[in-house]
């Protein structure tokens, strides 16, 4: 009996242990919220939410063409920045875009470290979001350009040379570190390569168009066709190995 006894008062004692070590351990994650959530799971928690604070972390230039409704314009480049996410109130949800999530993502981790309980940062950004077809405030759009239509784009693929195309951004670190591994590409294979830069900020009917929701992206064409495509940054061998230029 005695022996019974003894193992039950050790069963009881684990048992105890582990819902008290349970319960420590979701109370520690739940003190900061830090997540990287889809545009489906942004848009529902931000209706589901009360009294959130939406931080489009992108330039102005870049707001100005269309932005999430209600979307505050604080720009993660600037020199203000982190005088501007000051005046937030950290004890709020905090939702925070850009244009594919890298910028927006680097905002959300700094907002964190300043002590906000609940930063949420859209994967993939304001493309993803345009690309699920997901509305916008744009009441500057009259005033902005348009960029190229399907159609143009189109028409410049027309020749016999191989044609290289790069949508790419100034703000996005490896389409920048990419660009002169391009260019210098395209003079040593000027005899048969025809080189066009689509800048995404500049063109988003068009990638909304072709469906690019991130970038770099690399297309090759020949004869009007798609022969070749790569998502992301690539090593000028790579590309040659890959595309046999």
């Amino acid at each position: 009996m005695k022996k019974i006894s003894t193992y039950f008062i050790l069963f009881l004692t684990l048992a105890l242990s582990a819902s008290c070590q349970q319960h420590s351990k979701v109370a520690g994650a739940n003190s900061i919220i830090n997540s990287n959530i889809n545009v489906n799971d942004f848009e529902k928690l931000m209706k589901e939410k009360a009294n959130v604070q939406l931080v489009d972390v992108r330039t102005p230039d870049e707001y100005k063409g269309g932005h999430l409704k209600q979307a505050m314009n604080m720009d993660y480049r600037s020199q203000e920045f982190s005088k501007l996410i000051s005046t937030l109130d950290k004890d709020k949800p905090t939702f925070v875009y850009c244009l594919s999530g890298g910028r927006s993502g680097s905002a959300a981790k700094e907002m964190a470290a300043l002590g906000f309980k609940e930063v949420y940062n859209m994967e993939g950004g304001i493309m993803k979001w345009n690309a699920a077809g997901k509305p916008v405030d744009s009441p500057d759009d009259a005033a902005a350009s348009p960029g190229l239509s399907l159609v143009e784009f189109n028409s410049q693929l027309k020749g016999d040379k191989f044609i290289l195309v790069d949508y790419n951004a100034t703000w996005c670190a490896p389409c920048m570190k990419m660009m002169p591994v391009l260019e210098q590409l395209a003079k040593e294979k000027s005899d048969k390569l025809t080189f066009i830069k689509i800048d995404a900020d500049k063109n988003k009917g068009l990638l909304k168009a072709k469906g690019i929701d991130a970038i770099p992206v690399l297309e090759l064409y020949k004869d009007g066709k798609l022969i070749w495509k790569h998502n992301g940054y690539i090593e000028k061998d790579q590309l040659l190995s890959e595309t046999k230029l």
